[in-house]
């Protein structure tokens, strides 16, 4: 065969071939178009099934438009892997929404019309690093009737709420009419004329709050019925609520309506003042639905936490002292998985209760908000009046267990009237009450018609100002300054609940950002043993005043100012102590730095060194067989 004849055929097969691989290319799009393999460890990439049926039951399409500075951003490679990431994800909803959601993707270049839509549509543009020109990463969106919404700029630090703030958005254009909140109070939220000050009183931020962003219809307290535009029902303080009334709340619940309720063991802002007594707080309870339900709460019972107490202002002396009663809950006491409360870092509660669930329940009980494990439970009697908090302190025993002050419960509720309907309350001046009528049976759902979702919380005060807030007058305008969660955690339920049960699935993601998790175990490790090491000196220092004390009291001379032999030697002894443990202490940080600089060394050994070997040995055996096999 000649040579000319040999190329031909070469250009042929390589011609062919080409066809093939470009055939093969356009049949595998269609075939495989949509298939997605997501391999990393928290699903990144994968919608929630929560997100697929919000933009799936869109009635008309929704217009989503993600501004990005794309060429501002070219020297911020951090943000710009952000940016990829919630376009991503943008494009992955566009993808799964079959039509009902358009993505339009915008770069606002400075001075363009770009820019002055981004402005209209409420888009922040921030100076970040040295850009010259502001940098955009916000999401727009419109409905067919002109309603818009907008994440003015997406924060990264906000990664894991990404799917659920953008689900949000499109639920809230797809269902444009407020969510009516049924109020169901015994404590004057929304401010009423105090007759004592002579001048009406401000309503609560928290009210105020809540009123911005639902309809907020008043229920009172002895109802018989909800009326069928309420979406949920918000309970406060529910004190003395009637069967019939509490037989209203469990059939909204069954038939799916959302709750938050706030009961407490003792309510400060429900104080009753007793004839030559300071205020009482007042209990709060559902007892009938709640064991009904299978939820387990003693208004009895006050959670004390030594670790999270706060100072307060002492009637006793006159002089601040720690209470066990109020806690000041730290951010890793929440949730960290919860929508509600991923991102809260500090809460204040007052004489809070604790929530539990029943053995033979088969509800998911999943606690939001807990106490420390150096807690315990004390009777609310001990609570009523204590001019010195320090009191709590003296038969303290924490149980080494983390008490639930606020739980999420979801799944099948059994009605709490199996029998239905309960008959009105015989009075005095009645015959007694009624049978229930057979009609009324007919009516009655004796289990939830769908997977029951609330919010229950044992404190009622982390509502009030004074635990979160301060209100600061500015020239005749009320300021609001939050030094507590109280008010986000409160927003943030009520907007959780109000939403779809769609919405409510979509829970917070991982973050596409891998942590150092063997540096956090040391570090936290070492601070546990800083902690530990810490505290026997502080024992040890009390333990010195105590014995110094007890020494000054059996002197005869009382009245001299010079220290005895034996107070002296106590406290060269415990100098000498003190000096010893602080020299331990610094042990203790250096050795978290060592084991630190260990690992970060054994790192190094294996990137640079290990691996790079033992991918020269594979290729050096590979090269060995190939010439083995070729000289056989």
């Amino acid at each position: 065969m000649s040579t000319r004849k040999q190329i031909h055929i070469g250009a042929t097969g390589l011609t062919l071939l080409l066809v093939a691989f470009v055939f093969a290319v356009i049949v595998s799009n269609q075939l495989f178009k949509g298939v997605r393999f997501d391999l990393t460890e928290n699903a990144l990439y994968t919608l929630s099934d929560g997100t697929r049926r919000i933009v799936r039951d869109i009635d008309e399409p929704i217009n989503l438009y993600f501004v990005y500075s794309d060429k501002a951003t070219e020297g911020i490679p951090t943000l710009r892997d952000y940016a990829g990431r919630v376009r991503e994800m943008l494009e992955e909803i566009a993808d799964a929404s079959r039509g009902n959601v358009r993505l339009s993707i915008i770069d606002p270049l400075p001075f363009s019309e770009d820019e002055d839509r981004a402005a209209q549509f409420g888009l922040q543009g921030a100076q970040i690093g040295l850009t010259p020109d502001p940098v955009y990463l916000g999401l727009a969106g419109t409905n067919g009737i002109g309603d818009e919404e907008a994440i003015a700029f997406f924060q990264p630090d906000r990664e894991a709420s990404l799917e659920y703030d953008i689900a949000k958005l499109i639920s809230t254009l797809a269902n444009p009419d407020r969510t009516v909140i049924g109020l169901v109070s015994a404590v004057s939220m929304a401010g009423q004329f105090n007759p004592q000050m002579q001048q009406a009183e401000q309503p609560w931020v928290a009210y105020q709050q809540a009123g911005q962003l639902f309809e907020i219809r008043d229920l009172g307290t002895s109802f018989e019925s909800i009326p069928e535009d309420i979406g949920l029902l918000w309970i406060v303080q529910p004190k003395g609520l009637s069967s019939t009334t509490q037989y209203a709340i469990d059939q909204f619940v069954m038939r799916g309506g959302k709750a938050l309720i706030f009961v407490d063991p003792v309510a400060t802002v429900d104080a009753v003042q007793g004839q030559g007594m300071p205020p009482t707080g007042q209990p709060s309870d559902l007892p009938l639905l709640f064991e009904g339900w299978g939820i387990e709460f003693d208004a009895t019972e006050v959670v004390a936490d030594a670790q999270l107490a706060l100072t307060v202002n002492s009637a006793f002396g006159n002089r601040p002292a720690r209470h066990y009663g109020y806690l000041g809950i730290t951010g890793d006491l929440v949730s960290a998985v919860d929508i509600v409360t991923m991102e809260l870092t500090a809460l204040n509660a007052a004489m809070a209760g604790r929530f539990g669930v029943a053995d033979d329940s088969e509800l998911t009980f999943e606690p939001l908000v807990t106490s420390s494990t150096n807690s315990t439970t004390m009777p609310a009697s001990r609570f009523a009046f204590l001019p010195d908090p320090t009191e709590l302190q003296r038969d303290f025993d924490a149980g080494g267990e983390a008490l639930t002050i606020a739980a999420r419960v979801t799944g099948t509720l059994q009605s709490a009237f199996p029998d239905g309907k309960p008959a009105p309350a015989a009075t005095p001046d009645t015959d007694p009450a009624p049978e229930t009528d057979p009609e009324d049976l007919q009516d009655h759902a004796g289990e939830s018609l769908e997977p029951a979702n609330l919010i229950i919380v044992a404190d009622v005060d982390m509502l009030s100002d004074p635990m979160w807030v301060q209100v600061q007058s500015f020239f005749g305008q009320q300021i609001a300054n939050a030094f507590a969660g109280n008010g986000a955690f409160l927003v943030n339920a009520l907007e959780n609940l109000a939403g779809s049960s769609d919405l409510i699935a979509v829970r917070s993601r991982g973050s596409y950002a891998r942590p150092f998790t063997k540096v956090n175990e040391l570090r936290i490790e070492a601070e546990a043993r800083f902690l530990e090491t810490q505290q026997r000196l502080e024992q040890e220092l009390a333990d010195t005043e105590q014995r110094l004390g007890e020494l000054q009291a059996s002197r005869d001379d009382t009245g001299s100012l010079l220290l005895s032999d034996e107070q002296q030697a106590e406290i060269d002894r415990f100098i000498s102590q003190r000096a010893s443990i602080r020299k331990e202490l610094r042990a203790v940080q250096r050795g978290l730095d060592q084991d630190i600089d260990d690992l970060g060394t054994r790192l190094k050994v294996i990137n640079i060194g290990l691996v790079p070997l033992l991918l020269t040995l594979g290729t050096l055996l590979v090269v060995w067989r190939r010439k083995r096999r070729d000289t056989v």
